[in-house]
């Protein structure tokens, strides 16, 4: 069930099979979350965390005038909130994307895991402070990059997360969100989304139909987003 993480993980350290059943004991309820439903509400103080197995969500912040900003994205074997088992109370929520497949550990259990089991503690702590490396590209993007490039660069990233986890095949992916989702992720408007989506795809180095992207050009879509990977730590060594 949880071979997504197991795929993950593996692509950045070795794991042996003691500690590979260690973390499917953890995780053996599954639940099945609809499209727009949330994960995580802001403000709850949930006593598991989640494992994405199969789908998108995301994290998102209303604003005071009750606008959606998402925050960051996921993708299968990734935790969304092993954060929550430190930080308690959910200062933001999480939002289901498309219909998500999620494997859920008790809180009790990943403290029993960190007692007893060094190398897989930091191995999950590294999945926390990738996400907290891709929080900062975000930022920058966010702030310093033009629009095309910013979209260029989720994509990207977003290739490689689903590489590791075997969801890309001949340089394409499922990509279930809408302009519209895409327009909360950048902080657009629907009409600056849509002339962003028509910039990138001039540089024919990608194309986005039907809830799918095929990269037609990775080296010129990378160097259009300005992207170096080396935030994803995708190397494999002992951590």
């Amino acid at each position: 069930m949880i071979e997504p993480l197991l795929l993950n993980l593996e692509h950045r350290d070795t794991l042996d099979e003691r500690e590979k059943a260690r973390l499917r004991a953890i995780l053996t309820r599954e639940r099945r979350v609809a499209t727009h439903e949330d994960i995580v509400k802001e403000g709850e103080q949930p006593t598991t965390s989640c494992l994405l197995l199969d789908g998108f969500a995301a994290r998102y912040t209303i604003t005071g005038d009750g606008q959606r900003q998402l925050t960051s994205l996921h993708v299968p074997g990734e935790f969304v909130d092993l954060h929550a088992f430190l930080v308690k109370t959910m200062d933001h929520g999480l939002v289901a994307l498309s219909p998500c497949r999620i494997a859920v550990a008790e809180h009790s259990a990943l403290r029993e895991l960190s007692e007893t089991e060094p190398h897989l503690t930091r191995l999950l702590w590294l999945d926390t402070l990738i996400q907290s490396a891709i929080s900062r590209q975000w930022l920058v993007a966010m702030g310093r990059r033009a629009r095309a490039a910013h979209l260029a660069h989720i994509i990207c990233e977003l290739y490689l997360r689903l590489r590791i986890v075997n969801r890309v095949e001949d340089n394409s992916f499922h990509f279930p969100l809408s302009q519209m989702q895409m327009a909360d992720v950048m902080g657009l408007s629907l009409v600056h989304m849509n002339r962003v989506i028509q910039e990138l795809r001039s540089e024919q180095c990608m194309t986005w139909s039907k809830e799918r992207i095929t990269v037609t050009d990775w080296n010129r879509l990378q160097r259009f987003a300005g992207f170096d990977p080396v935030y994803l730590s995708l190397q494999r060594q002992p951590r």
